[in-house]
């Protein structure tokens, strides 16, 4: 079996801007809040950050950051994917050097490459780094699915660890556990589907509900591990209309209101993202006051 990253709630963390710059005084708030409750891990820069976005002296600069605040208590991964291999691989070398436990690598976008494509891709990235990789697939955004057969190819490639599964079909889920066994661990990649994936041998989340509650995102799993199935569904269900909710808009737009509305000082989503609709915050405003 290949090294665990971590088990259990993997926080996809937002990026705060302040006139138009990144907040990295409130993004230090954002990840001792993380870490003083119960987050397994930490990912910087993937698409809850806006990566698409961050200049690359911004992703140094947020790395840089999560890995001196956090120093070892929680693993800290950085999103270093692209639609251009040699912008991964120049990336993911510099997320290595700044002292990361591990990559985030989304698939290709809008190139729309083949499964060939796809795993020469894997292939040069996981030969330019020594750390763990965990590839991510989300085809609603980037186009492009990894089948099955490709996670099987590339789980034979020992720094590829994982899979942050967001294709939402628990069907693919099923077959890529029952093909890579514990050669790919897998993560959920969408909050709605957390015991699913976990039933079928997931071993955590990377959630964007975490980033206003990893300490319940970090009970449902854990409370799954040791057994204690019917609480870990209850958090599931009972959380499961403020989940709907954060993606009525595209993310991260929900979260980053959500996020101002407990406390933090995160601004507004970079353009081309917008701000949240009126008729959203209303939804949230409601949603967050029951939680309170």
């Amino acid at each position: 079996m290949k090294d665990i990253i971590f088990k259990g709630c993997g926080t996809a963390i937002a990026t705060p801007f302040k006139d138009g710059t990144v907040n990295l005084d409130e993004f230090k708030r954002l990840v001792k809040f993380q870490i003083e409750n119960k987050a397994d891990s930490i990912i910087v820069c993937g698409t809850t950050g806006e990566s698409p976005t961050l200049s690359v002296d911004e992703k140094i600069e947020l790395i840089k950051c999560a890995v001196e605040v956090s120093n070892k208590k929680i693993p800290i991964i950085a999103g270093t994917g692209s639609n251009n291999t040699k912008k991964a691989i120049e990336m993911s070398k510099i997320a290595e050097d700044l002292g990361s436990d591990g990559l985030l690598v989304v698939t290709p976008y809008y190139n729309k490459c083949t499964q060939n494509g796809l795993i020469e891709y894997y292939k040069s990235i996981a030969k330019s780094v020594s750390i763990p990789i965990i590839m991510y697939n989300v085809p609603s955004r980037t186009g492009v699915n990894i089948t099955p057969e490709t996670c099987y190819e590339l789980s034979k490639i020992p720094n590829i660890v994982a899979i942050k599964e967001a294709s939402g079909n628990i069907s693919q889920v099923a077959k890529i556990a029952s093909l890579c066994k514990n050669n790919l661990q897998i993560y959920s990649g969408n909050d709605d589907q957390i015991l699913p994936v976990l039933s079928l041998g997931g071993i955590g989340v990377i959630s964007v509900l975490a980033n206003i509650k990893p300490s319940e995102v970090h009970k449902m799993c854990y409370d799954y591990f040791d057994g204690n199935t019917q609480s870990a569904g209850k958090i599931q269900l009972e959380n499961l209309s403020l989940i709907n909710t954060l993606f009525d808009e595209v993310n991260p737009i929900p979260i980053k209101y959500a996020l101002k509305k407990i406390g933090f000082d995160v601004g507004v989503p970079r353009s081309p993202l917008t701000p949240v609709s009126s008729n959203l915050a209303e939804k949230l405003d409601k949603l967050l006051q029951n939680d309170n």
